[in-house]
């Protein structure tokens, strides 16, 4: 039995086996077989080829039994893939009479084939290119003897263990048989804590090292409300640990009481509460019913685990889909958030020494206005269909906003000269996330309709440090005095313009700081699913005057200790109390 710590990002209590994911990346040398070998290499080629559709066949049963009849298409869909005629000749062809190796071989006409695919102007042909490049990865993953690792189509409830989980992994992961996730790096504010939270799967991250002390199968512990992982538990802290689940659950099931509630203060003040959303799929779009808008649209998802840049159709009936589930509640869309730690596949971005102070976000966008056009002309055309809000993210200047702007006329303009509608009440924002944006606040009010505070990137530019590396936690001080008094400034400078500024970071969705903010005089706030109970319930215990007493506090106390602190003491009860 060992203990490790880790920072808990997303709270819950959770025992079972270790899965230990580390995606598999095929590495291929150029090879070839003696004339003699090739019946032998034939042979083995077909067997790779049963080998693979064996484990499709399985991932397809899993996946039907478990309802999941959409995701055992796909599936299906690259069994036919395997054997399709053209590929499968080509193949035996270069094995026969090229006398390549079967790896070899499979590599060249895949990747033949997928630059094909590629080049298609049609968006589901282009789409397949990523079917035949998994295809591929499956075929020379078994040659090299690696077994399976696939969240998508999990045996069995685990507890699963990676290096680190980017938003390709967890896509497709099946939260039903995760029971936890741990990984070595992350913080509070990275993707994989966000995902966890929004499908409230316990997560500790941060556990440095963690992958070469644990084993595929093992049994482990984790206690991500005190931040441990214990491995091998004993029967005694098995027991202990379910008790202290029992009590975390019913804890939650009291808040969930709160979830179809509106977001009222004790005084009667309404504070909207928002979502944020990855994508407009049904089960993110579960939270439509207890919220009063979408705070925050991260469309970046939209672009995430391709091969080619999705169309401006594609996007239009994305964006058509979320803006009619929520009527005529405001949708705010965050233009292509890309940088920093999020890459694309069908997206070639330099290496840089500093991602997150690098070409990022909307200074990307400003560097291919093709592609930032594409989603704004596609954004404008689906704004006949709801209420929406378009926010550029990663603004550092007035110049920022003012080029912003411009492209969004230019793409208004595009559209009238192709005859197509879009709404004239579209409004323009910005994120506040720059610490040179937010000392301008009161002139950056008067160039747009609206602001929102993107808390994560503001925390770790103001505060000068890594919010992805865990060796920093202690210095990322999400309560430290300073931000509230930028915040405030924020706050005060957008209503004295009569224009609202919401909260969309993770501190929207931070019982503690969600009052302050609330003192602050914030218009919305906007959070994922996992915690609108929960600050609805700290909500109908507060009034405007104590929220506004907590802010004052918050802003002239001297460390962020002392404030979390004085934060956690005021408002502990609130949160207990039935």
């Amino acid at each position: 039995m060992m203990e490790y710590k880790g920072n808990p990002v997303s709270e819950g209590i959770a025992v079972g086996k270790v899965y230990l994911y580390q995606p598999y990346v095929p590495q291929v040398t150029e090879g070839e077989i003696p004339e003699g070998e090739v019946p032998g290499a034939i042979a083995r080629y077909e067997t790779l080829l049963e080998g693979a559709k064996k484990e499709l066949e399985q991932i397809c049963r899993r996946l039907e039994a478990a309802g999941d009849g959409d995701k055992a298409k796909i599936f299906t869909a690259h069994t036919d893939i395997l054997f399709d005629v053209a590929m499968d000749e080509e193949i035996r062809d270069k094995i026969t009479y090229d006398f390549m190796t079967p790896e070899w071989a499979i590599h060249k006409v895949y990747e033949k084939f997928i630059k094909i695919l590629g080049k298609s102007k049609d968006s589901l042909i282009r789409e397949r290119a990523a079917d035949l490049r998994d295809v591929k990865n499956r075929l020379l993953r078994i040659a090299a003897g690696v077994p399976e690792k696939n969240l998508a189509a999990l045996e069995e409830p685990v507890i699963v263990a990676a290096h680190d989980l980017l938003p390709s992994d967890t896509a497709t992961l099946d939260r039903k048989q995760v029971l936890a996730i741990v990984t070595e790096v992350g913080g509070a504010t990275s993707h994989s804590a966000i995902i966890a939270r929004s499908y409230e799967i316990p997560a500790l991250l941060g556990v440095e090292g963690i992958l070469s002390c644990l084993s595929h199968g093992q049994e482990a512990a984790v206690d991500a409300i005190a931040g441990l992982l214990v491995t091998d538990p004993s029967p005694e802290q098995k027991a202990e640990m379910e008790k202290k689940r029992e009590a975390f659950l019913l804890r939650r099931a009291e808040e969930k009481k709160f979830l179809s509630l509106p977001p009222k203060m004790a005084d009667g003040t309404l504070l909207p509460i928002h979502l944020n959303l990855g994508s407009a799929d049904a089960r993110e779009l579960a939270g439509e019913a207890y919220t009063d808008g979408v705070g925050l649209f991260r469309t970046e998802f939209i672009y995430m685990g391709r091969e080619q840049l999705p169309t401006e159709e594609e996007q239009y009936e994305i964006y058509k889909q979320l803006l009619t589930a929520y009527g005529d509640r405001p949708v705010t869309l965050r233009t292509l958030d890309i940088g920093g730690d999020k890459k694309l596949q069908c997206m070639e971005l330099p290496k840089e020494e500093n991602p997150f102070l690098g070409n990022r976000a909307l200074r990307l966008c400003f560097s291919m206005p093709e592609v930032f056009l594409t989603q704004l002309r596609a954004a404008l055309r689906a704004s006949v269909h709801g209420d929406l809000w378009i926010m550029f993210p990663m603004v550092g200047s007035l110049d920022d906003i003012r080029r912003a702007k411009e492209l969004l006329e230019t793409a208004k303009k595009q559209l009238e000269e192709r005859g197509v509608p879009y709404s004239s009440t579209v409004k323009t924002g910005i994120m506040i996330e720059i610490p040179s944006i937010a000392l301008i606040a009161d002139l950056a009010a008067r160039e747009v309709d609206f602001a929102s505070i993107g808390t994560n990137d503001l925390t770790q530019y103001s505060i000068a440090v890594d919010r992805m590396n865990p060796a920093l936690g202690e210095y990322y001080q999400s309560y430290h005095p300073a931000l509230f008094r930028l915040m405030g400034f924020v706050i005060d400078s957008f209503a004295k313009e009569g224009k609202p500024v919401s909260v969309c970071g993770e501190m929207g969705g931070d019982p503690w700081a969600a009052a302050v903010l609330a003192g602050l005089g914030i218009s919305k706030l906007s959070m994922g699913l996992a915690s609108v109970a929960r600050i609805k319930k700290l909500l109908s215990g507060l009034t405007m005057e104590k929220a506004q007493e907590l802010a004052d506090k918050a802003r002239s106390l001297s460390t962020s200790g002392e404030v979390e602190d004085y934060l956690k003491a005021q408002l502990e009860p609130l949160l207990q109390a039935p």
